[in-house]
């Protein structure tokens, strides 16, 4: 249960803000909510498993202790991350011939590899054992966050400035990143 949390708490932050949150805003310009949620949820099921047998195979070849040092040095960096920001690059461009939900799927997939999200789930793989629980609570972090952007995300902004929420994800993943190093060099 403490790798679901952490895992869905951990992406719901890194999201936020996140070009793969701008970029379900722009598709559900474009299509109906259920369809962009469909293609997020494709994308990300994929990306993140992806990430989590990447990251429980780091823990196979790499001492514990230094993945887990790296990862907890990689919140830190998320922190920061989250308080520069992310623009899209065209990636709201895309259009195909596939229909909207596997537009958005590809569309997605390609905007996570190598982004904060995917990276927070290799981390997140690295320090629980349950991966199955890491997966789901990445998974449903994921589809929050873009909910949230896609359903509400203009009233958001109306009443909460996104500089808070970004101050308060970043806040969070940078303590968290630092009680994790603390926790492994006072071993």
């Amino acid at each position: 249960m403490t790798a679901f949390l952490a895992a869905f708490i951990f992406v719901l932050l890194a999201e936020m803000g996140d070009k793969t949150q701008l970029l379900s805003m722009a598709f559900a310009s474009r299509y109906s909510a259920h369809k962009v949620l469909l293609g997020v949820f494709l994308a990300t099921v994929i990306n993140h498993a992806l990430a989590v047998v990447f990251g429980r195979f780091l823990v196979q070849v790499v001492p514990l202790d230094i993945i887990s040092f790296i990862a907890s040095l990689s919140f830190v960096f998320f922190g920061i991350w989250t308080l520069k920001g992310d623009q899209l690059k065209d990636e709201d461009k895309v259009t195909g011939n596939f229909g909207p939900v596997i537009t958005v799927a590809i569309a997605f997939f390609l905007a996570e590899m190598g982004d904060k999200t995917q990276l927070a789930t290799i981390a997140l793989a690295v320090k629980y054992k349950g991966i199955l629980n890491v997966l789901i609570g990445t998974t449903l972090g994921m589809l929050a966050a873009d909910g949230i952007g896609i359903i509400v995300g203009v009233v958001l902004r109306r009443h909460i400035p996104e500089k808070a929420i970004k101050w308060f994800s970043a806040c969070l993943f940078i303590l968290f990143g630092l009680l994790g190093m603390y926790n492994i060099l006072v071993k």
